[in-house]
């Protein structure tokens, strides 16, 4: 059996559902990734490639383009961010990453992104229906994936409200496709990101020491 096939295959049964390896491992190395995220930790990165890695392997048993493409922005975004991160371009008092909201041209940037990225793709995704069985909603995940973690690349605590969005679509989706677990694992991702929100939130009324760069 290829490396391939035993990420693909079954687990173990759970509730009626059936839990592939790829499912489980990588969402459990992703739900350590947010985290390491919510601890401000430069971890977070290569956690969050292994997760992307892992993950193409279970969306790609399901047929599920867009899942798979918003892998491999992850897996993408995660080496500039770890890149961003190593080079401590934003410093906090404590010698931390510093955290702040985005300013509204960023944020228009961010939204006007996310909806132009989303229109992009779920057009590619209806022009080509082999592509993904449910165009939009995959075409959504794939967008907000990639504003989030730009978002969380700079710092910005908007990234969290990025997640959450996602995840409105994310865990039906997965339930719908055959990923159980990816959609358990998705609500306790609600819960971390709602305490990460709220950590983020309150250090980014702590100032960055003067001098440093954004």
């Amino acid at each position: 059996m290829t490396a391939l096939n035993w990420l693909n295959s079954q687990a173990f049964t759970a509730f009626g559902q059936h839990i592939i390896w790829s499912d489980m491992i990588g969402n459990t190395v992703g739900l350590i990734a947010l985290t390491l995220g919510w601890l401000r930790s430069i971890w977070t990165w290569p956690a969050q490639l292994l997760s992307g890695v892992v993950l193409v392997a279970a969306n790609v048993s399901v047929h599920q383009a867009g899942s798979v493409g918003k892998q491999l922005v992850v897996i993408a975004v995660a080496v500039w961010g770890w890149q961003q991160w190593t080079r401590g371009k934003r410093q906090a008092q404590d010698g931390s990453l510093a955290v702040r909201f985005a300013t509204w041209r960023e944020r228009c940037y961010l939204l006007g992104g996310a909806a132009l990225g989303t229109l992009a793709v779920g057009g590619l995704f209806t022009a080509f229906p082999s592509l993904s069985w449910s165009p939009w909603a995959d075409a959504y995940i794939f967008a907000g994936t990639l504003v989030a973690m730009l978002a969380q690349a700079r710092g910005m605590v908007e990234f969290w409200f990025a997640w959450l969005l996602v995840d409105l679509v994310g865990v039906p989706l997965n339930f719908h496709s055959g990923l159980a677990f990816s959609g358990l694992i998705y609500v306790v991702y609600g819960a971390l990101v709602l305490w990460g929100m709220r950590d983020w939130w309150l250090r980014s009324r702590t100032p960055a020491l003067e001098g440093a760069t954004a």
